[in-house]
């Protein structure tokens, strides 16, 4: 048996669109973007012996970039286009070292 709600509370799996839902909610953080940052520090007898800076920022790719966070691009491990230039860039290097190396032996 079931107790009736109040009149003025709204049901949580109401439809009449009253309330937002966690995809509004969702959406909104996403094309906003929220920033969360905090600092822990740890010191004893007036002597710092630990200090942890913490930032997270939750957004959309697209509103990142229009912040200009576009880390994930130069990272290797996330971006195949970051792989290829890091390649090139050892395989360059290798290069030149066997072309130094071939001129030290003739």
């Amino acid at each position: 048996m079931t107790t009736p709600r109040p009149s003025g509370l709204p049901s949580p799996y109401a439809s009449d669109g009253s309330s937002a839902n966690l995809a509004d909610i969702l959406e909104r953080v996403l094309d906003k973007g929220v920033v969360i940052a905090g600092d822990i520090k740890i010191n004893l007898l007036d002597i710092e012996l630990l200090t942890i800076k913490l930032r997270l920022v939750v957004a959309s790719v697209d509103r990142a970039k229009e912040m200009g966070i576009d880390w994930w691009e130069s990272d290797p491990a996330l971006s195949s286009r970051a792989r290829g230039s890091e390649l090139a860039r050892e395989n360059a290097d290798l290069q030149r070292r066997i072309a130094e190396l071939e001129g030290r032996t003739v």
